[in-house]
This record gives C-alpha cells, structure tokens and sequence, in this order.
C-alpha cells in the first residue's frame, strides 16, 4: 500500500525537545497546515507499547476531548475502524472522523506500526458536527532491547472549516509529546 503523506520530500524543521521528546515539523506542500513529529526512546518493551496503541478497547488513557467512540471493526493486530467524536470548545463546532487503522508488525526488525488515516463510510454526515476528512497519522515503534523502545509519532490534520491554520498548527504543536508522554506515564504504571 502506497501512501504519499509518508514519502513527501519535505525536510523535517526541529522545533525543541520537552520532556524526553524531540518534536518536529514540516509543512505540506500547498497548505498552511503543518505536519508534527513526536520522537522518543521509552523505557517499555516495543511489544507493550503496540500492545496498548492497538487495543481499541482500552482506551481510558486517551484524551478527554474524544466525547464518543465507536469500535465498527476490530481484527486484533491487522485492522480497526473507529467512529469518533472530538469536543472543540464554543463558538466552533466538535469535529467527527470515521478512521481506519492498520497494524503490521515487522518480524526480521521487530518495527511495529499504526498507521491511521479517514475512511469513507456510507453514513450520512451529522449536521451538528464537522466531518474530518482530511487526517494522516503514523506511530513507529522499534525495540532497542527487551525493556527499551524507540517510538516516532507522526500525524497531519485538517479539522475542516471554521478554524484558520496559524490556530490549528499551535494548538497541535505539542500533541505529540503529550501523547507520548501519556502512554509512557500509563504504561509505567501497569
């Protein structure tokens, strides 16, 4: 499967590091909206961290502004397609996504990987919401040994109309590290 997001020529810019995670940026080619790279090592195993991000039943760690989540295909490490529902705050009108998720694990290299991106559903669009249908994101996560992991947490959305870019890229700027840092702090716990 070919997928063009993953491939653009685009250089990465290094924004700064926070918390144990470098993040990074890159515009994509005729939009104002930008890319953002998370890059951590995590001291949790590569097949803990997967095990966790695949798992669309446990979802407890995920945010708060997810007000609805809809599990509408499940096949344990291959593919999950999810209904979801994201809180915005007034005047700006919560945003929906239909997503489709597939998992690959690597067995020469151990490299696991989610890769996310929008299906189109036959569902009609609900007036009351703003239908994402412009969205990319793709978690890497190498082992570097039993207990150690290298994760890059790469994502691009397009929350749709109502919202101009230079709000949507500085709201979105830290998403990855406070991501990798809620699955770090989850899976420390367990």
């Amino acid at each position: 499967m070919f997928f063009p997001f993953l491939t653009s020529a685009q250089n990465w810019k290094f924004i700064k590091e926070k918390h144990g995670v470098q993040l990074y940026s890159r515009h994509e080619a005729g939009k104002g909206l930008k890319y953002f790279k998370g890059v951590a090592e995590l001291p949790i195993s590569a097949e803990k961290i997967f095990a966790m991000l695949e798992n669309v039943h446990q979802t407890d760690w995920w945010t708060k502004d997810v007000t609805q989540l809809k599990v509408l295909h499940y096949e344990k490490d291959r593919l999950a397609q999810l209904y979801l529902v994201y809180r915005l705050p007034w005047p700006f009108k919560h945003r929906d996504l239909y997503m489709n998720i597939t998992a690959s694990i690597n067995s020469a290299t151990g490299e696991r990987r989610l890769t996310s991106v929008p299906f189109r559903g036959t569902t009609v669009e609900n007036r009351d919401y703003v239908r994402i249908k412009d969205f990319r994101e793709e978690c890497k996560i190498w082992p570097i040994d039993n207990n150690r992991s290298r994760m890059e947490l790469e994502f691009y959305i397009d929350p749709g109309t109502g919202l101009p870019d230079w709000l949507v890229n500085m709201v979105l700027a830290d998403s990855p590290i406070r991501i990798i840092n809620t699955i770090k702090e989850y899976l420390s716990g367990t």
